[in-house]
């Protein structure tokens, strides 16, 4: 049954982030928003909503090891796993401003996280940090792509194109962004019974599953959207979400979580995890600057580190 409803939790939250990213870039045709801002805000917001979801009701259900291994673990998931499974399928390729300030905004929000938590714990003023870092990021990313000869203006435009069968009509787009609200939140609360289940039944702690299974099910999202892209050749639409969505998981996601409940950190994730983390973002760095691609042989490597890190997460560090 925990394995069944964690399933179902997974398949809630999928479709729900689907319908509210559709309603969303729907009421944002309607009222005229910029292809530019709906691809910067609401494709990378939408994508990151099944891990919103799932981290908040995580942290106010009192289940802060899941609410921040979510975080953390979907972080190390799209990079490894999904970016790996990408670039196997395609080369990807990353435009320049891309590369400087959003892969080295990906490590600095990496480097923030640890500092902020310091060894203990996430508390309202270090969220409040996080906040204001997402927003300056925002800023930063609308400022630099509003110029009509911003190249990655463009990637923006074309992670909003990457989503099909977009709601027209005014009552179209109310039941899409109901629908998916709805069903993202009862996808969390099925999610989080079936993964606690889990987690007692297996005889791991709380965080282990949600580094692992919780965080592989909200990334859905951005797995299909970055597999798609690559399967159409679209290469910086596939590296610009995963970038995009690391940035709103650890700035955005984590700060909300904490602004509603201060987070202890567990010891396995400040002694392990955040720092696979912060190492697997520092590589995706290294492996963009080099040649300002990601190759087959990179994105292989890439998911063979994502399965070694599991079978530690299970074998090494399970409590």
């Amino acid at each position: 049954m925990n394995i069944l409803f964690l399933l179902l939790g997974v398949a809630l939250l999928t479709a729900g982030g689907e319908a509210l990213i559709r309603g969303s870039l729907g009421a944002a045709k309607r009222l005229g928003v910029s292809p530019l801002l709906s691809g910067l805000i609401i494709v990378g917001f939408g994508t990151s909503a099944p891990e919103l979801v799932v981290s908040v009701d995580a942290a106010v259900s009192g289940r802060p090891d899941i609410a921040i291994g979510n975080v953390v673990g979907s972080n190390i998931g799209n990079i490894l796993l999904i970016l790996g499974i990408c670039a196997l399928i395609t080369p990807l390729a990353v435009r320049p401003l891309a590369l400087r300030r959003d892969a080295v905004t990906g490590v600095a929000a990496a480097v923030l996280f640890i500092v902020l938590v310091g060894g203990s714990a996430l508390a309202r003023m270090d969220a409040a940090i996080l906040v204001a870092a997402l927003v300056a990021y925002l800023v930063w990313a609308y400022v630099t792509e509003r110029a009509d000869d911003a190249p990655t203006a463009d990637l923006r435009k074309a992670e909003a194109d990457e989503v099909s069968s977009v709601p027209v009509s005014s009552v179209r787009i109310a039941v899409a962004v109901i629908a998916g609200l709805a069903l993202l939140i009862g996808g969390s609360q099925l999610l989080l019974i079936g993964a606690v289940g889990i987690a007692e039944s297996l005889g791991v702690s709380e965080a282990v599953i949600g580094l692992t299974l919780v965080a592989v099910g909200t990334s859905l999202p951005e797995l299909s959207i970055s597999v798609i892209a690559a399967l159409r050749r679209h290469a910086d639409v596939a590296v610009g979400n995963i970038l995009g969505s690391n940035i709103f998981n650890l700035l955005g996601i984590l700060g909300v979580s904490a602004l509603l409940q201060p987070l202890p950190v567990h010891q396995r994730i400040l002694q392990f995890d955040q720092w696979v983390m912060l190492g697997a973002s520092v590589l995706l760095l290294l492996f963009l600057y080099t040649g300002r691609r990601l190759s087959r042989l990179e994105g292989g490597t890439l998911v063979g580190l994502y399965a070694i890190y599991v079978a530690a997460s299970f074998l090494l560090f399970s409590r």
